[in-house]
């Protein structure tokens, strides 16, 4: 349960972000786009950068991309930013554009992991990238992150570098690679960082970057919460840190004594006779005391303070060489993802003279709606740089950035997401804490777009985030809010200390459609249906309103197995937000539909459910143009299943129950197959299938059946007599991602692979 944001639950460690002392380099000003070139540093009478971001995307000075915000954050703080974007890995002379930054540099793949964005589920490569001016593939490497971060040492070796984003945030520990299909180091050991931030990093990096402006050294830097670092396996970072196995928290099964994964270095030394100088840093006694963040009636229980107590996970050799560990390494992250009551992580990386462990520092403490509002007021340009303009100064097909196309109308009105679903990568990044703007802070953006923005038309495209009816939604208590260690608010049900209050959310929206100049406000944003029935006035004002035509909903599948191992709810609650849709839809005198998503080879799906899955849709009338098929992004829970075939929301035993997991390129086409029941060239594999499954009943030219007996050929004949209008499924609907078979025009676009499941807003 963890959201709403009340800051007195947590914390008071956390500086608010207007409260340094600037910079001496603010009496620059500020610049009108973040300089790119030397020519530009000179018209701003730089002769330097106090910190140079280096980001896989084109530069947007837009909230919506990372290096923007984290860019304008800086400069609000007095600092002097460069963007190297996009540069050419080959070499390091493109990472001295902008010469030595004086403080830091800053790296960062993009708004999308460099893999997802460049590799299908089927680890086939992309031929666009939507980040890149012209929808040009190619213009960033392979784990850009890891990539960049070499360039610039090989540039300027002695540098301080910091590492952010969605591609670090979910490597920060050792992780299932889908792409090499193993597991990985920690991204910190891999690129040689010297701090990694992960999730948003507005409160860490301005930290971060006034302390290394007075000159602390950045290996000193290992109190800043949302970070992680290396460290020597024998040096004195323990020192009066209470270290805690996590088989303690969450005990995985006997483990045979000799490869244990939970021995520390120096229970390691001991056993070959020899001693740990880390033995004299902890050599004091453990002094247990109550835990504040436990109700009267638990104050019995004592336990090491929190503050100071760090979690010891498997290290990187023991979860590489068994799957069962490393589920209880990821099932153990995630129990330490309230920012109100996590503890720090270490993992240890190597042996002998090369160990190293990688300390994860608790979440970030989230932003408050002020901090949320200066985030968003800060002076963006709200366009591409000019630097990818046309010789007219515009956009034309070759310099079009389709991301930007797609946002520069919409607005961002929260952060984070309390739904939990297993396969998705928003809380791994952004965290479970909703963390909303004010309204005011709203309406000012959306009445910069009417007035500022080229093009616009009077339409807002999305007044939304990662779930667009989450504004302002959290926990009532923040006492319970900061204790809770659930994974979701809203699974199996919706908590009954969550507050599902929509009343903000319609204020806003009555407010800003009324705007002069605005003529239509869509909400294009996935919406949580489970939430949105209970208030039904929401859904009034929704489908009154905000809908053009189509609404795009996530129920993901139709059968319970699944739908457990992603953490949705049933299809019922689907149903009965249809029904309310249906009926305000008529009376407004609208025709409007939904648009239902689906997951194909999600762990846990058999090809039973598949099946009917696949008849459901037939049922109601749907077909999908375009499927979804599981992604294994690094660090979600759905990913540990894929890699372990354990399921890490219960606690992992060598007894656990196996997971069926889809995989081999045969049986997830299958999968897929069943999405896309009406394709003809889908057939022939689910006529196989439905046999073997003893489901040739299935198989037919009535309206009953799922698939016909005919098949047509290359020319457009068909191999049997029936003609070609004797099913109404015969011909596949074009052009639209999941359209009901009415005679509509298809619904156009493409639900993005990645997008704000494997994205993030606002982030470094």
């Amino acid at each position: 349960m963890i959201p709403v944001l009340d800051v007195s639950s947590f914390p008071r460690s956390a500086k608010p972000l207007n409260s340094y002392r600037k910079h001496w380099a603010a009496r620059f000003g500020t610049a009108k786009f973040l300089p790119m070139s030397r020519a530009e540093m000179d018209l701003l009478g730089w002769d330097s950068c106090d910190i140079v971001l280096v980001t896989g995307d084109a530069y947007v000075d837009h909230p919506s991309f990372g290096m923007a915000v984290i860019g304008r954050m800086l400069e609000a703080q007095g600092f002097r930013v460069g963007i190297i974007a996009q540069p050419d890995w080959h070499s390091a002379e493109p990472f001295k554009l902008l010469g030595k930054p004086n403080l830091f540099w800053g790296v960062t793949a993009g708004n999308m992991d460099s893999m997802i964005n460049r590799y299908t589920a089927d680890r086939k490569i992309r031929s666009d990238d939507a980040y890149t001016p012209g929808d040009v593939a190619g213009k960033r490497p392979d784990r850009a992150a890891i990539v960049y971060s070499q360039r610039c040492r090989e540039a300027f070796k002695d540098v301080p570098l910091v590492l952010g984003g969605i591609e670090g945030s979910l490597r920060r520990i050792a992780h299932y690679d889908y792409w090499s299909d193993k597991v990985r180091r920690s991204i910190v050991v891999d690129s040689k960082c010297d701090l990694l931030l992960y999730g948003n990093a507005e409160r860490a990096i301005v930290e971060i970057a006034h302390r290394l402006a007075v000159r602390e050294p950045v290996q000193s830097i290992t109190d800043v919460r949302g970070t992680a670092f290396v460290r020597r396996a024998d040096d004195d970072s323990g020192r009066g840190w209470f270290e805690i196995d996590s088989s303690s928290v969450d005990e995985p099964g006997r483990v045979e004594s000799h490869v244990s994964p939970y021995q520390t270095t120096s229970e390691q030394a001991a056993q070959q006779g020899a001693s740990c100088a880390r033995d004299e840093a902890a050599a004091q006694p453990i002094r247990f005391v109550p835990n504040p963040a436990l109700p009267a009636v638990a104050s019995k229980l004592q336990v090491p303070p929190r503050e100071r107590s760090v979690i010891r996970l498997p290290s990187y050799e023991q979860v590489r060489s068994d799957p069962v560990l490393y589920a209880h390494a990821n099932r153990i992250l995630h129990l330490e993802t309230n920012p109100g009551n996590a503890r720090s992580l270490v993992q240890a990386h190597g042996s002998g003279s090369t160990a190293r462990d990688v300390w994860i520092t608790p979440p970030p403490i989230p932003l408050s709606s002020a901090e949320m509002d200066m985030v968003f007021d800060l002076p963006y340009a709200r366009s591409p740089h000019p630097a990818y303009a046309d010789e007219n100064g515009g956009h034309d097909g070759a310099t079009k950035i389709p991301a930007w196309e797609m946002i520069r109308f919409s607005v961002n009105i929260m952060r984070g997401c309390f739904g939990g679903c297993t396969f998705c990568s928003i809380t791994e990044h952004e965290g479970r804490i909703i963390q909303s703007r004010s309204e005011d802070s709203v309406i000012r953006e959306i009445e910069e777009i009417r007035d500022k923005v080229k093009g616009f038309t009077g339409t807002i495209s999305d007044l939304g985030g990662p779930t667009a009816n989450m504004y302002r939604l959290g926990c009532k208590s923040p006492q319970i809010e900061a204790a809770c260690r659930k994974p979701s608010c809203v699974y199996p049900g919706i908590c009954q200390n969550l507050g599902t209050d929509h009343t903000p959310l319609i204020h806003m929206y009555r407010r800003a459609r009324a705007l002069k100049g605005v003529k239509k406000i869509l909400i294009g944003s996935g919406l949580r249906y489970d939430l949105a029935v209970q208030s039904p006035e929401y859904v009034k004002e929704l489908v009154t309103h905000h809908v053009g035509g189509y609404l795009k909903i996530a129920p993901e599948h139709t059968e319970q197995s699944p739908l457990t191992l992603m953490m949705k709810p049933g299809i019922g609650s689907y149903d009965k937000f249809k029904t309310l849709f249906d009926k305000y839809s008529v009376e407004a005198g609208k025709k409007q539909f939904l648009v239902p998503y689906f997951i194909a080879a999600h762990p846990g799906t058999s090809d039973e459910d598949m099946m009917r899955l696949a008849l459901w849709l037939k049922k109601n009338g749907f077909r999908a143009d375009q499927v979804q098929t599981f992604y294994p992004s690094p660090m979600a829970s759905a990913t540990a299943m894929y890699h372990s075939s354990r399921n890490p929301l219960r606690k992992v035993t060598r007894q656990s129950e196996a997971v069926d997991i889809v995989r081999g390129d045969r049986r997830r086409r299958l999968h897929k197959a069943f999405l896309r029941y009406h394709d003809p060239n889908n057939w022939p594999l689910l006529r196989d299938a439905l046999k073997a499954m003893g489901r040739a009943d299935l198989i037919g030219n009535g309206k009953h059946h799922l698939i016909p007996t005919f098949q047509p050929l290359t020319d457009g004949n068909y191999s049997s007599a029936r003609r070609k209008n004797s099913t109404s499924m015969a011909t596949p609907v074009k052009g639209g991602l999941l359209t009901q078979h009415t005679g509509l025009p298809p619904r156009a676009g493409v639900k993005p692979v990645a997008g704000k499941r494997s994205g993030g807003r606002g982030a470094l």
